[in-house]
């Protein structure tokens, strides 16, 4: 691939988007509690081994793995973009769906998405700049990390404080209201998805083969490193699989945000995150289906 893609998108559209994570991060803190935080003190291991694969292996193993295999380096740094974004706001909805432990999963995301304020922009910045085949793309868009900081801020930190407020505050609300809104929020971003690819369809499908098994692989590559740090540590079966999909589900929407805010002419880092916005959700709901028809430890 030579040079930036051209990648049709209304600037307009950004404030949807970040209306759209910022719904997205409210309806799961809904349910969220303080306890979800204190959990990981008083049962550190599951939720600790899944943290360190999500933002420790995960974005370390991406950038060796785009430098080693000379990935373009548009599309290697949108790999390295959504490695370093926090656990998927479906992931547990899926860990549920898979028979495993839901509150290890709940645990993770209240963490992560906390964490990721400030851990996004720092690994996107420094695995962007570790691997030397990014490292000039990276320069030359004048990545400002205290920007991109600011803005993990306002699309996660503020929607998960207001929504664990308003959780603790109007618990019934917060019970009725929490699954139509996850359910309106993925809809309308697939939405959101479908209109990008559809005002881009000449480039998505003479660009199909270059991205699709890079986010299938790499896909794997977070789940597997999910379940590996559990196996290594000879969790429970429902803990680990709840770490599985933990670190497997990407927060793709996230690095959506910070593209169209930041790096709008990076067409290729777009259609790497965008698909993994797709493909995450076709391979988590795979495996917790599978998950959901078994406990025999040799399939998970």
């Amino acid at each position: 691939m030579s040079g930036p893609l051209p990648i049709h998108f209304d600037p307009a559209s950004l404030i949807m988007l970040n209306v759209i994570m910022a719904c997205m991060m409210f309806g799961v803190s809904l349910t969220l509690k303080t306890e979800d935080f204190r959990r990981i003190l008083i049962a550190p291991v599951a939720p600790l081994a899944g943290l360190f694969a999500q933002f420790i292996l995960l974005p370390a193993t991406t950038c060796l793995a785009t430098w080693a295999l000379d990935i373009d380096p548009e599309l290697a740094l949108g790999m390295i973009l959504v490695a370093s974004c926090p656990g998927g706001s479906f992931s547990n909805v899926m860990t549920w769906l898979a028979r495993a432990n839901v509150a290890v999963s709940v645990s993770m995301t209240a963490v992560s998405s906390l964490v990721a304020t400030v851990l996004t922009p720092m690994n996107f910045a420094l695995y962007g700049y570790l691997n030397p085949n990014t490292r000039e793309l990276l320069t030359s868009i004048s990545l400002d990390p205290l920007s991109i900081l600011v803005l993990v801020l306002l699309v996660l930190g503020v929607p998960l404080m207001l929504g664990m407020w308003v959780g603790k505050r109007f618990p019934g609300f917060a019970a009725r209201s929490e699954k139509p809104l996850r359910i309106f929020a993925l809809v309308v971003f697939l939405g959101f998805v479908g209109i990008a690819f559809s005002n881009n369809v000449d480039l998505f499908l003479e660009r199909f083969h270059t991205f699709f098994w890079l986010v299938v692989l790499h896909n794997l590559l977070a789940l597997s490193l999910g379940n590996g740090m559990a196996r290594l540590l000879r969790l429970p079966l429902e803990d680990r699989r709840a770490v599985t999909l933990e670190v497997g589900i990407q927060n793709s929407g996230l690095g959506l945000v910070i593209l169209f805010t930041f790096f709008p002419e990076a067409g290729g880092m777009m259609l790497i995150t965008a698909f993994w916005g797709v493909w995450h959700l076709v391979s988590g709901l795979t495996l917790a289906s599978i998950w959901s028809r078994t406990r025999d430890v040799r399939t998970a």
